[in-house]
């Protein structure tokens, strides 16, 4: 798999409250990663399994919102993962997967791994076995660009949710929490907590304290701020941004 990229701030490029709000038609990832695996050439076995796996991936992804497969053996065996965020409908996380599978092929082009980001869901795919072990590896922030009048206090509030979340989310069959917390009379911090559903229980509480733990680093001080990585994703913000 590629080295780290480590955790880059997307923040002078992207607005956290405008991504929030995205339409069914997501245009261009939020970011993407090419592995640095082998390569494969066109019409080759792996092509033909990693075609054959991407079909199966937009077929089967959106019914449960998850899914998961491999198709081949040995050194031309494909592994793929995608998953779409929970409010997405079957429609919206269809075309999302579509997108994202039609990213990849063009962002890395002959490579046997690769994952990219939207808003709507994730995609990866790799020439060996990732399932159930966290993804540490790739992972970026966002930031809102607007700043709390006091930090210390809201930062602390809107950690204290997020970990109250990962508590719920981990125990959840669905791998994932949201909710709210009141900051002072007129604001009100939302979180959403979620890991991909390859992960263990303890896995999946493990990568989303690991997440929240580096989120302050990201958008301290902040009206919003995500974590976004292969295997779970941490965000809060001060307007609902969910859709349930």
């Amino acid at each position: 798999m590629s080295s780290s990229p480590g955790i880059l701030s997307l923040l002078p490029l992207l607005c956290f409250a405008l991504l929030l709000h995205t339409t069914a038609i997501e245009a261009d990832p939020l970011f993407h990663v090419c592995f640095n695996s082998a390569n494969f050439t066109a019409n080759s076995s792996y092509d033909t399994n990693l075609n054959r796996l991407e079909t199966y991936l937009y077929d089967q992804t959106p019914g449960l919102g998850f899914s998961l497969g491999s198709v081949g053996s040995n050194q031309d065996q494909a592994f793929g993962l995608s998953q779409c965020r929970a409010d997405v409908s079957f429609q919206d996380c269809q075309t999302c997967v579509a997108e994202a599978r039609d990213a990849l092929n063009k962002l890395c082009p002959y490579n046997k791994g690769g994952i990219v980001w939207y808003d709507n869901c994730l995609l990866k795919y790799l020439d060996q076995d990732f399932f159930g072990q966290i993804d540490d590896e790739n992972k970026f922030c966002l930031s809102n660009v607007n700043s709390v009048n006091d930090p210390a206090s809201f930062d602390k509030k809107a950690m204290n949710l997020l970990s109250q979340l990962s508590l719920r989310a981990h125990v959840n069959p669905r791998l994932i929490a949201y909710g709210e917390t009141l900051f002072d009379e007129s604001t009100i911090i939302y979180g959403l907590v979620d890991c991909t559903r390859d992960l263990s229980n303890d896995d999946c509480k493990k990568c989303l304290d690991d997440a929240i733990n580096e989120l302050p680093s990201c958008s301290g001080g902040k009206k919003g701020g995500r974590i976004v990585g292969g295997s779970c994703h941490v965000g809060y913000e001060i307007y609902p941004f969910l859709n349930f």
